[in-house]
């Protein structure tokens, strides 16, 4: 199944709808009670306008370096377990809306195309068996970063990867996928192919980061994990390619969608 986020006049506070062909089945109650079920009402999937996030996460948690190749670009050993780290929730919009350049400090804003994972139930301690039983679906993400902020100006990666809009997800979240494993990120930067890889070059599978995660990190239903970025980010470009006014960054996972966003500089 294939779901939305959206608002319009007849739903300026946003709603839920489920994707059937070209039209939009209006939704109402939660993913993470049981009470979802129709209202009725059905708008055309054209007429969307105005995308909203497809989850409203209550915590962001991200895996590092998790594709051998995107190690050796960036000069680093693999690493043993999954590097963990953390995007704040106030770093994430939607499909269309804007990616800003913040007003001080970070001059080199680089992308990251990545498979979103949305926890469907609270999950701890969950045995890597059982892992795949915890996941309610997945969106495409892109784990914007501040390389400057990030390895030079605090040595440490939290305000780096948690500027306002530093967190787009989106357009849909789709239920239902077999083999995770057998998807195929991109990354396009203003039509230009800087990304191409499959998510079965992971290091660490979706099975182990969620059993590694949950062993004492309760996962909460909503939750948003990133698995990592394939080769080809910006810093590692000759010369470094990083985002600037006006570059449209497109991140494409097959079976998901499609994520847009321009960037743009703080007002």
């Amino acid at each position: 199944m294939k779901y939305i986020r959206f608002k319009d006049a007849q739903h300026p506070d946003g709603c839920l709808g489920q994707i059937e062909g070209r039209a939009v089945t209006v939704l109402k109650g939660s993913f993470f009670d049981g009470s979802l079920q129709p209202t009725g009402e059905s708008v055309p999937l054209d007429s969307i306008r105005n995308f909203l996030p497809p989850v409203y996460p209550p915590n962001i948690i991200c895996i590092g370096a998790n594709y051998v190749d995107h190690c050796k670009e960036c000069g680093g050993e693999p690493p043993k377990n999954p590097l963990v780290f953390i995007k704040t929730t106030n770093s994430v919009i939607a499909y269309g809306e804007r990616i800003v350049l913040p007003r001080n400090n970070p001059d080199q804003v680089d992308y990251e195309a990545e498979l979103a994972i949305v926890i469907g139930k609270t999950a701890s301690y969950v045995p890597i068996e059982k892992a795949m039983d915890y996941v309610l679906g997945v969106t495409c993400a892109n784990d914007i970063s501040a390389r400057d902020v990030q390895l030079k100006i605090d040595s440490q990666w939290a305000r780096g990867k948690s500027y306002d809009t530093f967190c787009p997800l989106g357009p849909f979240l789709v239920t239902g996928i077999k083999n995770l494993e057998d998807l195929h990120i991109k990354l396009r930067l203003n039509g230009v192919i800087m990304q191409n890889q499959p998510v079965s070059d992971m290091i660490f599978s979706i099975s182990r980061i969620i059993a590694h995660l949950s062993a004492g990190l309760t996962l909460l239903p909503g939750t948003v994990i990133l698995t990592g970025t394939p080769c080809g980010v910006g810093m590692a470009q000759n010369p470094p390619r990083f985002l600037c006014d006006g570059d449209v960054v497109e991140v494409e996972i097959d079976q998901v969608g499609v994520l847009r966003n321009t960037v743009t500089t703080h007002s």
